[in-house]
């Protein structure tokens, strides 16, 4: 079957892994975290956030604490265990063998139009 947007398929795999890349640099609050993956186009709302942290805490990937915050209520941070930071690891080993090997496939330049 052919999606027609392809785009939200490749998000849809990969997004779980851009969560870990980005709580592996600092914790943050999923506000925060939602601007990030909508400002790449990884996300389309904080909505689309949620359940994949909450997919992500299941696993035992990442781990969440309240902080207060100086404007309204506290804070619910997230924050990469070390069953994240090795998932993350073992994507990183394969995804870029992987980019290449679809790269070739598919034709990465334009040359083959």
């Amino acid at each position: 079957m052919i999606v027609n947007d392809v785009g939200a398929q490749l998000r849809k795999g990969v997004v779980e892994y851009c969560v870990l890349g980005y709580l592996e640099r600092e914790p943050m609050y999923g506000w925060q975290l939602a601007e990030n993956l909508i400002g790449e186009s990884m996300i389309a709302s904080i909505g689309t956030l949620y359940p994949v942290l909450a997919r992500l805490r299941e696993k035992g990937l990442v781990s969440s604490f309240e902080e207060p915050s100086e404007r309204g209520p506290s804070r619910r941070y997230y924050r990469l265990t070390p069953a994240g930071t090795a998932q993350l690891s073992a994507f990183r080993k394969q995804w870029k063998p992987f980019a290449a090997v679809v790269a070739t496939i598919v034709g990465e330049d334009d040359a083959r139009d």
